[in-house]
């Protein structure tokens, strides 16, 4: 049943995309009008991929969160569809929190949501309620259970809080539905909880797979955990962490766990940890896998911190990250560009081992819609302290990445972006050179870029707000070093419809 805030919704959003169609980027899912955040249902569908995310499409602001629904065949050409949900029953009125979705076995489309309620207390304080609720569909349009919440507050461990009991993952075993959740306990400590369920309608839980700790942070929102080249994975993004060294930062940061689950137990035993991005805009990624086996990760590609200040002239914020394909490299998460971003390369343009030091424009290596290989080496001076990229620029304004082989560490300067406020924008992080050489790829689409280290051992995530005619990229070192690049331009037969 349509209901008439859905409705709403869905013919604003249609009105609002026609006019903001030429801002948006040309391979990043947007909302196409106001604001979205967490990505949801990342999962196949009859042959299709489908994404849907936290949306509120009248404002540049978070709001009452609906969600917004696009889907691909290929992770480039993303086609919009009707927003599937909006807040507009009793136990979902304050909003449909993040969630994941799966195929039935009878063809349906499961959509398993977190519902929010807020109430004043007599002492005049709020009380928050959140629940986990299901809607079936056909790829378009969604029915919500009568049922909901079908996961609440009487299948919480005792004494666990229905305050933060949100974001489940949801996948199919056979004739198994499996939904991990995030939650805290009575201590206040988060848990990620499992549950499992013969119809989607009927839950029990399952057990506690892995809980935070006090460098993790004490809330474990979006929980992610699958098998990966034969081990498994756990996802997570983390409320509040504590710095730790160059490999987290402090606040609001997503985090990867390399372990074992074992089902029985259900405990997750972790042999490795990481930080899943080291960008400046990265957050709640959702996976899936793939019809031909790959495991696919998707994500916010912005942050909280700086979500509140949109670029002048823009009428949309908030972006996805591009697609990447998984694997692991012994026990470290490694990250690549989906392989379909080939098939959209156009005009290529290559230079061997260009000696650069000072700053160097080479001409052929420009663009902001683009994907940059560098490989780079030291020349016969001797190591080099500090090797500079700057790119998007144009009349003062650019945005810089820089190497530093002594210290082992690549840092993204995004200050001159074009941001009008001062929030965070310099992020360092650590990245192994082989006796000053690296590698380095860079994929740019207008308001963002994303950096990849060595074939995915890194990767980095960030936005920027320079004006699309800002193209330009330069070279700079210290000393002399090789430089080979290797660029496309990127171009796409036509923007998400």
């Amino acid at each position: 049943m349509q209901t008439d805030l859905l409705e709403k919704a869905r013919i604003y959003e249609e009105k609002e995309r026609r006019s903001v169609r030429p801002e948006l980027p040309l391979f990043h899912v947007t909302g196409g009008c106001g604001w979205i955040n967490d990505p949801n249902g990342f999962a196949p569908y009859k042959g299709e991929y489908h994404l849907f995310f936290q949306y509120y499409p009248y404002e540049l602001a978070w709001g009452p969160m609906h969600w917004g629904h696009v889907k691909t065949c290929d992770f480039i050409h993303w086609d919009f569809l009707p927003a599937a949900l909006a807040p507009d029953q009793e136990y979902d009125r304050d909003g449909c929190f993040s969630g994941g979705a799966v195929e039935m076995a009878d063809g349906r489309h499961l959509l398993l949501y977190t519902g929010v309620r807020r109430e004043e207390c007599e002492d005049g304080s709020i009380r928050v309620t959140q629940t986990q609720c299901a809607a079936f569909g056909d790829g378009v349009d969604y029915q919500k259970a009568p049922e909901n919440p079908v996961i609440g507050a009487s299948l919480l461990p005792e004494g666990n809080s229905t305050r933060d009991f949100r974001d489940p993952k949801l996948w199919r075993e056979g004739d198994i539905y499996y939904a991990l959740a995030a939650n805290r306990n009575r201590s206040g400590r988060g848990e990620v909880l499992l549950y499992q369920s013969d119809d989607a309608l009927h839950w029990h839980f399952a057990g506690i797979p892995a809980s935070c700790t006090e460098e993790n942070g004490p809330m474990w929102e979006c929980p992610d955990l699958f098998p990966l080249d034969g081990k498994h994975v756990l996802l997570h993004s983390a409320l509040a962490m504590r710095a730790s060294g160059l490999e987290f930062h402090p606040g609001n940061g997503t985090v990867c766990h390399v372990g074992r689950f074992d089902a029985q137990s259900c405990t997750f035993s972790e042999e490795a940890v990481q930080a899943v991005d080291y960008g400046l805009d990265f957050y709640a990624p959702q996976t899936l896998l793939s019809y031909d086996g790959r495991r696919i990760l998707i994500a916010w590609m912005q942050n909280w911190d700086s979500s509140g200040f949109p670029a002048e002239n823009l009428h949309f914020i908030g972006q996805m990250t591009f697609p990447r394909e998984l694997h692991l490299s012994g026990d470290r998460l490694c990250q690549w560009p989906v392989r379909e971003i080939e098939a959209c390369r156009c005009n290529p343009f290559s230079l061997q081992e260009v000696s650069v030091q000072d700053e160097l424009c080479l001409q052929g290596i420009c663009g902001r819609v683009l994907d940059l290989s560098l490989h780079i080496r030291p020349g016969e001076g001797g190591l080099y302290r500090c090797f500079t990229v700057k790119f998007a620029a144009d009349a003062g304004l650019y945005t810089e990445l820089t190497c530093f082989p002594e210290k082992g560490t690549l840092r993204i300067d995004r200050t001159h972006s074009g941001f009008p406020r001062d929030v965070a924008h310099v992020r360092e992080f650590p990245v192994s050179f082989r006796n000053g050489e690296i590698d380095l790829r860079l994929l740019l689409d207008k308001w963002s870029f994303e950096i990849f280290v060595n074939g995915g051992e890194q990767a980095a995530s960030s936005t920027l707000y320079a004006p699309p005619d800002a193209q330009q990229i330069f070279f700079s070192s210290d000393r002399e070093v090789l430089l080979s690049v290797e660029k496309y331009d990127l171009a796409a037969e036509e923007l998400p419809s």
